[in-house]
């Protein structure tokens, strides 16, 4: 019937639905950012000084590295049972998962920009009298800083993907939307959920991208003009018209 609204034909682009249910998209967008935002953030607090550890013993490395890819190996279905009887139902379930998910890209990130610096910062540093923490601080995480944020980009924009997991749970932000349309088969829902993660994905990876041109200037190619030589007498002579 012409009369009847999107929402009574379950269309799949529907204004009416984002007119009507704009608080539950907002409500459900802000737990998705609020759980993307505070598993990176401790993922990035932990994986640190777990890097930091792999660099200086080399014993700790293999384990290390070794640990954080079996768990990214692991199904997100299995991991979250196997952290139930611990947090039982609730966001730190889903949150503990997402962390323990990115550890070995924050690890691998922050090893490998630590690893890249030149010992000739280090031996010039030493040779200045900065200890071990100064040296950390000033000089090789700076430098270390385009790994690092890359790292984060990359383990950001897996988890605002993997946070849809937690839907299974009721704590999965857009994901509980997605995963109630399509159990009730309520199209304009699992549309408008689905698009919205992708432009958390899309907006989060080019923020973080913005705040690491910010940060790391000396990175940026510059284009340098390469003079060109003069020629020589043989070119000079082939140049000249017959």
């Amino acid at each position: 019937m012409s009369g009847q609204s999107c929402l009574e034909t379950n269309a799949w682009i529907c204004g009416e639905y984002f007119r009507t249910r704009s608080q539950e998209l907002t409500d459900a967008t802000v737990q998705h950012v609020l759980i993307t935002v505070v598993s990176v953030a401790i993922g990035l607090a932990i994986a640190l000084p777990l890097a930091l550890l792999a660099r200086r013993r080399k014993a700790f490395a293999g384990p290390i590295l070794g640990v954080t890819t079996v768990l990214y190996t692991l199904p997100s279905l299995a991991m979250f049972s196997l952290l139930l009887p611990v947090f039982g139902l609730s966001a730190a379930l889903v949150v503990t998962g997402l962390v323990l998910y990115s550890l070995t890209i924050l690890v691998r990130n922050i090893l490998a920009g630590l690893e890249a610096v030149p010992e000739e910062a280090r031996e010039a540093a030493r040779g200045m009298g900065y200890g071990p923490w100064r040296l950390l601080l000033e000089v090789e995480l700076p430098l270390a800083l385009p790994a690092l944020l890359a790292g984060v980009r990359i383990a950001t924009v897996s988890t605002v993907a993997l946070t849809t997991v937690g839907a299974i749970v009721d704590y999965g932000g857009l994901g509980s939307l997605i995963l109630d349309g399509l159990d009730t088969t309520f199209k304009a829902q699992v549309l408008a959920a689905s698009v919205l993660c992708v432009v958390l994905a899309v907006a989060a990876d080019l923020l973080l991208l913005l705040l690491q041109r910010l940060l790391t200037p000396w990175t940026r190619a510059h284009r340098v003009r390469t003079p060109r030589a003069p020629a020589g007498p043989a070119q000079a002579k082939a140049a000249e018209p017959a």
